[in-house]
């Protein structure tokens, strides 16, 4: 009788890599398909007087579910992140609420960008390491403004959440810039979440639902597009200064 290799084999590591993504992925189809009609605005009205009471029962219990249920909607790309988010402002008001939705939303972040990098991302990585021409000058300008493009993917809300989660961990992005990029960068929409659910009762009370295009008033996108533009600045400058020779 032989002892067996403990080792995995190379295919059999690879595989491996990649389970983490593969069950996020699952989780994300199924979640999608059975749980859209669950975590809605409907369901927050139905139920935001047991919530309440839950809540001033016990606080700390409450928070910390919603933040457990946050991150796991964010890391499993589950629908429901913007119900989420006014929730937060529901419950625990405007600053408590901005800063358990924004640790959560980070939280979630990361773990989708560890599963993403873990597999795929390392391959990708890895082929762009190696390659040459056109790759190479995209690789090394994403290496070069890596906080600029991470910022930039934060704070233009055209950018679906989930994508600003998976590219960077698909270029081989560093995980500390993407931890605190990803923290600062979501404080903006956060806030405007975060004060749609303070006010969201008086709204369930005319028979309404909240409005989410608040995030599209000039008033709201004006400043968030400021913001994108000075994110941008140093590529623009670091671009300058190249054609110039500077």
């Amino acid at each position: 009788m032989t002892d067996q290799d403990p080792t995995p084999s190379p295919t059999r590591a690879r595989l491996l890599r990649h389970l983490p993504l593969a069950l996020i992925a699952i989780v994300a189809v199924t979640g999608a398909l059975t749980l859209r009609d669950y975590i809605s605005f409907d369901t927050l009205r139905e139920n935001r007087a047991a919530l309440l009471a839950l809540r001033d029962s016990n606080y700390l219990a409450v928070a910390g579910g919603f933040l457990a249920a946050y991150v796991a909607i964010v890391a499993f790309s589950l629908p429901g992140a913007a119900v989420a988010s006014v929730t937060g402002g529901f419950l625990f008001g405007l600053v408590p609420g901005t800063a358990l939705n924004v640790l959560s939303a980070s939280i979630g972040a990361v773990v989708i960008f560890l599963a993403a990098r873990a597999g795929l991302g390392r391959v990708l990585s890895a082929k762009l390491d190696g390659s040459e021409g056109k790759l190479r000058a995209l690789r090394d300008g994403l290496r070069q403004n890596e906080v600029s493009v991470l910022l930039l993917l934060r704070l233009v809300p055209a950018v679906p959440f989930f994508v600003a989660n998976l590219l960077p961990a698909l270029v081989g992005v560093k995980l500390w810039n993407f931890a605190w990029t990803t923290a600062l960068g979501i404080i903006p929409g956060a806030l405007v979440f975060t004060s749609i659910g303070v006010g969201v009762g008086s709204v369930f009370d005319r028979g309404e639902t909240p409005d989410l295009s608040l995030l599209w008033a000039p008033q709201v996108i004006g400043p968030l597009l400021g913001l994108a533009a000075l994110a941008a600045l140093p590529i623009v400058l670091r671009a300058w200064r190249r054609r110039k020779g500077i």
